[in-house]
């Protein structure tokens, strides 16, 4: 394993174990009653619920049945139910320290479990909202005017559609329900810019087999996204390719007068990367120009390079707090929706699946369509 992923892990890997012991330690100290000294059993309950996730994705990534896929979603629920039981926990010491402030005589024993229990519990069911909410998809109707667009495009309808992360929780019958959903609008052409697979093991033919269905006039194209780069691409990108799907491989190709692109994950890892990439497909600066981009990145170099619209997904909004704040931090405007860098028009979609818990909060799942003029 390379230095930086493995550095990256132990970094997560620490933090899960930081947040399960605060967590422990805020349970303890508010439990009815007083334990002095926690049964062992709970310690090591603990202890495998912080590894919990880690083990799963590695079983995921290695082998593909019912009790990996159990496993790996039961797995996911607790890391994001941690996420909310640890920022509740500082809630909880914090209301419990304001309370003492005023109200000194308060008896400790009958209040703190009562003080905890609801702010648990209602942390527990905002985990709840969260696994229905990531459910319900959203429809966006997006209109993009784009320069010098031929008169046949005028009125046509593109899907876009991002961050499926096909895998162990989202699996073929969700792929199946966004497809029909998305045929339904009778698309002319379907944009997937990337994170199509959750970079799982699994049978990839009979997970993406459902885009089969979708048969727009001028066809589905896509490229990678981070998910399908974590091990080598290719069987991902054999498997979009068999299920009827144009992989676009740091490629451009003309459609009816619109040139539409797609890169690599990897190849937008650096601005030089970028470029070169760009640069090799000639691109004609007197037509339009579409590129599917997984992330909202290298924007200066894609403008400069003559494209008018980027299609991007993989921030997911941040999918859940807090991350919506770090996301919009590292993204900024572009986290989500259509916006502009000088001449290039930017759409970023939350998304249609999830990564990791399999809930949002203070985001939304979502299908573009895209309308151009």
């Amino acid at each position: 394993m390379k230095l930086w992923p493995a550095l990256a892990i132990g970094v997560i890997q620490g933090t899960l174990i930081l947040a399960h012991w605060f967590i422990f330690t805020t349970w303890i100290a508010f439990w009815p009653g007083e334990i002095a000294d926690p049964p062992a059993g709970l310690r090591v309950a603990m202890l495998v619920l912080a590894f919990s996730f880690a083990a799963a994705t590695l079983l995921a990534l290695r082998f593909s049945n019912a009790v990996v896929r159990a496993v790996y979603w039961l797995a996911s629920l607790w890391l994001g139910l941690v996420n909310l039981f640890f920022w509740t926990s500082f809630l909880v010491w914090t209301a419990w320290l304001v309370l003492r402030l005023m109200h000194p005589a308060v008896h400790s024993g009958a209040v703190r479990p009562i003080l905890a229990g609801v702010l648990y519990g209602m942390a527990a069911l905002l985990g709840l909202c969260g696994i229905i909410n990531a459910q319900i998809l959203r429809i966006r109707h997006v209109a993009i005017a784009i320069p010098n667009l031929p008169t046949s495009w005028k009125g046509r309808r593109a899907v876009l559609l991002s961050d499926l992360h096909l895998g162990p929780i989202n699996g073929m019958r969700f792929c199946r329900r966004i497809a029909a959903r998305a045929a339904k609008f009778k698309p002319d052409v379907v944009f997937l810019p990337g994170d199509l697979f959750d970079g799982t093991k699994g049978d990839l033919d009979r997970l993406a087999a459902p885009l089969k269905q979708l048969t727009p006039p001028l066809g589905i194209y896509f490229s990678t996204g981070n998910h399908e780069e974590f091990t080598d691409p290719a069987h991902y990108v054999e498997a979009i390719a068999r299920a009827g799907v144009r992989v676009l491989r740091d490629e451009m190709v003309s459609i009816e007068g619109v040139q539409v692109a797609g890169v690599y994950y990897h190849s937008s890892s650096s601005p030089l990367r970028m470029k070169a990439a760009l640069d090799r497909m000639n691109l004609d600066r007197t037509r339009p120009a579409i590129l599917l981009n997984h992330a909202p990145t290298r924007l200066p170099t894609v403008e400069q390079a003559g494209f008018n619209l980027q299609l991007s997904g993989h921030t997911h909004g941040g999918q859940f707090l807090p991350f919506t704040w770090i996301t919009r931090g590292v993204y900024g405007r572009f986290t989500s929706g259509l916006q502009r860098h000088g001449s290039l028009q930017v759409y970023t979609s939350t998304g249609a699946g999830s990564w990791g818990p399999p809930m949002r909060l203070g985001t939304r799942p979502e299908m573009v369509i895209l309308t151009f003029t």
